[in-house]
């Protein structure tokens, strides 16, 4: 545990390695720069492992992500003056995702934070908080909570950390066997659990859509945990692109390439992430901005869609009008191998952005047609208390 968030300087610039870079290398994996580290794309072939995951249990490598601590007395409510979401009603164990927002109402990052209670893994005080931010916007955000945050809130950089996550219907099955205990998890919750005497913080949420699960680890421990994890016939290891397309087709949001900072949440049509008693009191940077675009209307609106053919469209293409004028911007989009379609993210006028509505997109000198459609495009499988 550091409480060093400096960003690193000189050699460290260059692509750093996971701890499991060699354990990737080792299982064909096909590693690529990304966020500042070596990681694998890759390991069979990305439509082969996007199907594994929505089959049976995926097991991704989230390490280069940022893992960090706050405590102090007054905490929470620091944290409420740069997130709009209830972080003071989260009881122990409870999760919410947020969003580190700037005073323009643009987003500097959405993130996971969840409040610890007394046996919580990381050897701290009942009452802090833990969150995972985005691992390309880690040292920003870092940056962005020193300069706003009174120094009795303490930030603790769990940089030693591993951070690994199983997604798939079947990975409650494997996990369950390796870590027992963990299938009382809901989505949203986390907790304290062990395995060979390390410490683990298992939460249960995901970005695929999927059922699934995120355990911070020592780094120490880490290639050992992914052995043992990938020896569940359940379980194989999946790479950045499937990652991707996973995401893409649940309907979820990539910080960088559907969120910025000129992006606010009630257009990214994130306004869950408002929770109600902020939306009352405000005191979160941007609240007037993005209030008024919540009662009134946004003048974009983050939208879904179905592209006709085979053809992908990828983020940057234009959303063009029968002029062929750009009124619209594809953020991120790909062939969708469970929907066996293309399908594409994008902002577009709001008098677009009804379900059913067709509109041309632009890509590289040709234009393609696409329909409005209502996200996710594949049915998001969590859960949730009392099913």
């Amino acid at each position: 545990m550091s409480q060093d968030v400096q960003e690193p300087e000189g050699e460290a610039l260059a692509p750093q390695l996971l701890p499991l870079d060699q354990w990737h290398r080792a299982r064909g994996g096909r590693m690529v720069p990304f966020a500042g580290y070596e990681m694998p794309v890759q390991y069979e072939g990305i439509m082969a492992e996007h199907l594994w995951t929505r089959e049976h249990a995926g097991l991704f490598d989230v390490s280069h992500m940022g893992q960090l601590l706050f405590s102090g007395a007054d905490a929470d409510v620091q944290l409420e003056t740069l997130l709009p979401g209830d972080i003071k009603g989260l009881t122990p164990g409870r999760m919410r995702y947020s969003l580190l927002l700037a005073d323009n109402g643009g987003i500097h990052d959405d993130l996971m934070v969840t409040r610890l209670g007394e046996d919580n893994a990381f050897e701290i005080d009942a009452g802090a908080f833990y969150m995972v931010v985005n691992g390309a916007t880690k040292w920003d955000d870092l940056g962005v909570f020193r300069e706003a945050l009174p120094d009795d809130v303490v930030i603790n950089h769990l940089d030693e950390q591993a951070l690994l996550a199983l997604q798939g219907p079947e990975a409650v099955t494997a996990l369950e066997r390796v870590v027992p205990g963990v299938a009382s998890l809901v989505f949203m919750t986390a907790a304290a659990f062990e395995w060979q005497g390390n410490p683990l913080w298992v939460s249960r949420s995901g970005y695929t859509g999927e059922d699934g699960f995120e355990i911070s680890i020592p780094g120490d421990a880490v290639e050992a945990f992914a052995e043992a994890l990938c020896a569940q016939p359940e379980v194989k290891p999946i790479g950045l692109g499937a990652r991707d397309s996973l995401r893409l087709e649940a309907g979820l949001p990539l910080y960088g390439h559907d969120l910025d900072l000129d992006t606010n949440p009630v257009a990214a049509d994130l306004g869950f992430a408002l929770s109600k008693r902020r939306r009352e009191d405000g005191g979160f940077p941007g609240a007037e901005a993005i209030l008024a675009d919540r009662a009134n209307g946004s003048a974009t609106k983050r939208v879904g869609l179905i592209v006709e053919g085979r053809q992908p469209v990828r983020e940057g293409a234009t959303v063009v009008d029968d002029s062929g004028a750009e009124i619209g911007k594809v953020t991120s989009g790909g062939f969708a191998p469970s929907v066996q379609k293309p399908i594409a993210m994008a902002y577009v006028p709001a008098a677009l952005a009804t379900p059913g509505t067709r509109v041309t997109l632009s890509q590289r000198g040709k234009t393609h047609s696409a329909e409005v459609t209502a996200m996710p495009f594949v049915p998001h499988r969590y859960v949730r208390k009392g099913a």
